[in-house]
């Protein structure tokens, strides 16, 4: 029992973290390319993880282990960062929201076919509700729509959902972070020469909020959002806990509001009523 609260917990805290990617993702990409800010961000993060599994001795993973490290990276170093960034150029972040409502249903769906857990039925039934629900809200809060964007937003999610329920499951080996610091040195060699070869020309042009939206995704989006993460899923369980990403659009409304004074509708409160309520449903029967 104390090993599936302490796994809701450290989930709650990763979504946290994870609530500021897209904004920040969408700050940055109006003074990086789409593949520089991919890539730099993959480079950053894997110098602060290699400098930690050096540090901490860290044991190299197994030979078994490299095609599960490298899915990982496919999904959650590259995948989804590039294609987030490539949709945020058609879409606004607030309509990006749809699609974040989808992505606790595709990492349940990962998690049943990679991580061999089987919820019960009602456990879908709150799953599509809370879906639905956010997606709802979103299409209501609007935002312009774009077929590229809206495309990209789902092949972007898709390839999370694997990220998450792939590393989620080699977790509960190799432990929550040294899973995301082994991914993010395993695609160094190709995030490093792409870095380089996507490089801005001039850096005199490029803003602070440029600067500081590359350092958020660098540090909290791509390494510490999921040490809590990983480790959440692991000790909690993939599908169950994956529902808390239902949260993550409200928590970066919240800190909207509270941080840049913006107005916080009415509804947004009932609709995170109705969220938290699929959660614990979600919870209850993962």
């Amino acid at each position: 029992m104390q090993r599936h609260a302490d796994g809701w917990g450290s989930g709650l805290l990763g979504v946290a973290i994870f609530s500021g990617s897209l904004p920040a993702t969408r700050v940055a990409v109006g003074g990086f390319s789409p593949l520089f800010l991919t890539s730099a961000r993959a480079v950053i993060a894997a110098g602060l993880g290699a400098a930690l599994l050096w540090g901490l001795r860290q044991a190299r993973p197994a030979r078994g282990d490299l095609p599960s490290l490298a899915i990982v990276a496919v999904g959650v170093v590259l995948g989804f960062p590039l294609l987030t960034a490539l949709a945020l150029q058609h879409v606004t972040s607030a309509h990006s929201i749809v699609f974040i409502g989808l992505l606790p249903l595709a990492t349940a769906l990962f998690g049943v076919l990679r991580g061999n857990e089987r919820p019960r039925p009602a456990f879908w039934l709150f799953s599509l509700m809370g879906s639905g629900a956010v997606a709802g809200f979103a299409l209501v809060q609007g935002g312009a729509a774009s077929l590229a964007g809206d495309l990209l937003m789902l092949a972007a999610i898709l390839l999370c959902g694997l990220g998450y329920a792939e590393g989620a499951a080699l977790s509960r080996r190799l432990g929550g972070w040294q899973v995301i610091c082994w991914a993010l040195v395993l695609a160094l060699p190709v995030m490093g020469p792409l870095a380089l070869a996507t490089r801005p020309a001039a850096l005199e042009g490029i803003g602070v909020p440029a600067w500081l939206g590359l350092g958020y995704v660098s540090v909290f989006s791509m390494l510490v959002g999921f040490v809590f993460w990983y480790r959440g899923l692991a000790r909690g369980g993939i599908a169950g806990v994956g529902q808390l990403q239902l949260l993550q659009p409200f928590l970066g409304l919240a800190l909207a509001g509270l941080l840049l004074a913006e107005p916080v509708a009415p509804a947004m409160i009932a609709v995170t009523g109705l969220v938290v309520l699929c959660v614990a449903g979600a919870k209850r029967f993962a």
